[in-house]
């Protein structure tokens, strides 16, 4: 019976934590000058492109290719690490705020490192403007993580792994 109540208490924990690390994310590209840039040189260029497509005749394909690889990138981002840390502390009986918080953030911002060197291994030089871009988005995806681990800590960490001494009682 705990186990299903720790089950419930952690999908309600990602049901907030997932939104809450997607507002962190949307605050902090508005915020960001050079994701200000970044996101509107993008947007317009994307906008272009759906309605040269449109204008041409064709379907809308590449938008709804975009919008769906958006989505994923959003849920490997916002969902899998809150979910992965949630998981781990469940199992491991963690309950420390750094445990969700920091690990969180870590996970988060690791994640697109995994992903490029799992993508392409070559040891290319690196210019020092994407290389600071590179550094600035990190940063962003650390906080992007680190609040949806906190918002977890908050609704569900801080008791995860501990089993009441009714809970005992009740299976004796």
């Amino acid at each position: 019976m705990h186990a299903l109540g720790r089950l419930i208490l952690g999908a309600f924990a990602l049901l907030l934590a997932v939104p809450a690390g997607f507002v962190v994310l949307v605050l902090a590209l508005l915020v960001d000058p050079a994701a200000q840039a970044w996101l509107s040189g993008g947007a317009l260029a994307g906008l272009d492109m759906a309605l040269s497509d449109l204008s041409a005749g064709l379907p809308p394909e590449g938008l709804a290719l975009f919008v769906a690889g958006l989505a994923k990138a959003l849920f490997v981002l916002l969902f899998v690490p809150p979910a992965l840390i949630g998981l781990g502390g469940e199992i491991l009986g963690c309950r420390g705020l750094l445990w969700y918080g920091a690990g969180c953030g870590l996970l988060t911002a690791a994640l697109p490192w995994l992903t490029r060197g799992a993508l392409r291994s070559g040891g290319a030089t690196r210019d020092a403007a994407l290389l600071a871009g590179e550094v600035r988005l990190t940063l962003i995806l650390f906080v992007v993580g680190a609040s949806a681990g906190l918002v977890y800590w908050l609704v569900a960490g801080r008791g995860a792994g501990r089993i009441r001494e009714a809970d005992l009682s009740e299976d004796a």
